[in-house]
């Protein structure tokens, strides 16, 4: 018997990790495996914010910060909400965690109390079912397909609210599929939400500058929603800084200070000189790094030419992100040398083994005739994932 405890025990390892995880492990003994399982951009971080960082060194930011973040920082984000996103905020409504995967986090068991229902679009970020678990709340999906490019309409967001829903939560671009949903439909769903004052929206918008089609567009803009949505974003997509590990929420101001007073007992406030590059990033203007976008958009391309021209893969064209989500029910029922794939797990595995390449199943975000492939990673590496992703298809039964 165990002696960690039942919370512990209850939560799932996230797949997205694992398959990762998986991929090195191979690496480690000589396999060579294109690694497409990965939630990062494969570029650097700009130069101007590591001399930012740097200058932050000698500035000495190696102290504690402030719970919520330091002020000037708060302050460059305030404006940069006003500025791209069209929603006012003081600094005393924004709380700076470890990355944005911690700011949801807080928000998530601020908000949820046991048996709380949250209303979630599938397919949903892995982790996002996991964190309403881990607060004892209930995961209510609005479930989507490829048929409706992975976005919600307003009749299914009507059917799902209630009175008793707590909170609504998705991502605009989206982990996994890159839907991007524009003004006119984010309006609509708006109107939706007028009719249920009572519930929150955790809207994740780590994504907003990688957009391939149209322009960002924030919930936290429409004036009559804006006390009780919470406006969950980072540095790390658009800027290439994974591992500085900063994300913030702008949120109503209880519950920034709810935020605040977890922060406070669990973490306190990220890294300083982290903080400090994030500001840079945060006064840049987002054509500093227009490049990454026209890279992800040219190799956005070629991967779903090349997928859709793989037998049994139907691939749509998402808007944002670096994510494709190719349907591959076709495929489930098959086998190889005996072995049944009979989901999409199975799926992943084999073309781990026998193609070597690294997905993740699309029952990590709710739904399982799918898998997610990320494009971040050289054209090359690309193309030759492509290829040995089709010999592999051509060998099932």
């Amino acid at each position: 018997m165990s002696n960690l405890s039942q919370r512990i025990q209850r939560l799932a390892e996230s797949e997205t990790i694992a398959m990762s995880q998986r991929s090195r492990d191979l690496q480690s003994q000589g396999v060579d495996v294109i690694n497409l399982s990965l939630g990062e951009p494969d570029f650097n971080t700009p130069e101007f914010i590591k001399e930012a960082a740097i200058q932050a060194v000698r500035d000495n930011y190696s102290h504690y910060p402030p719970v919520p973040g330091y002020l000037e920082v708060r302050e460059a984000i305030s404006a940069k909400l006003k500025r791209d996103n069209g929603a006012e905020y003081a600094p005393n409504q924004i709380v700076i965690s470890t990355g944005a995967k911690q700011s949801l986090m807080n928000a998530v068991l601020c908000l949820v109390d046991p048996g709380d229902k949250v209303v979630v679009a599938a397919p949903y970020w892995v982790s996002y079912q996991a964190m309403i678990e881990f607060a004892e709340g209930e995961l209510v999906p609005i479930s989507t397909g490829v048929e409706q490019n992975f976005k919600i309409t307003p009749e299914q967001l009507d059917e799902a609210l209630d009175y008793d829903v707590k909170a609504f939560m998705f991502s605009s671009p989206s982990n996994p599929t890159g839907g991007a949903y524009t003004a006119d439909e984010l309006k609509a769903l708006g109107e939706v939400f007028k009719k249920y004052p009572n519930v929150f929206i955790l809207s994740d918008e780590i994504y907003e500058h990688i957009r391939f089609v149209g322009s960002h567009f924030s919930l936290a803009s429409i004036p009559e929603l804006y006390d009780r949505v919470i406006t969950i974003n980072g540095v790390s997509k658009s800027f290439a800084m994974t591992g500085w590990r900063i994300g913030y929420i702008a949120a109503p101001i209880q519950v920034a200070k709810a935020c605040t007073k977890m922060q406070g007992q669990f973490t306190s406030a990220p890294s300083g000189i982290s903080q400090m590059a994030a500001k840079a990033a945060m006064e840049a203007d987002p054509a500093d790094v227009q490049f990454m976008v026209e890279a992800f958009s040219k190799r956005r391309s070629i991967m779903i030419k090349g997928l859709n021209n793989i037998p049994g893969f139907i691939c749509n064209e998402p808007e944002g992100a670096f994510y494709l989500f190719p349907k591959i029910s076709d495929h489930l029922g098959k086998s190889f040398e005996g072995q049944p794939i009979d989901s999409a797990k199975d799926f992943c595995m084999y073309l781990m083994n026998e193609a070597h390449v690294a997905t993740v199943p699309g029952s990590a975000f709710g739904a399982d005739e799918y898998i997610r492939l990320s494009y971040a990673a050289s054209e090359e590496q690309l193309l030759e994932a492509l290829s040995r992703i089709e010999t592999a298809v051509m060998k099932l039964d």
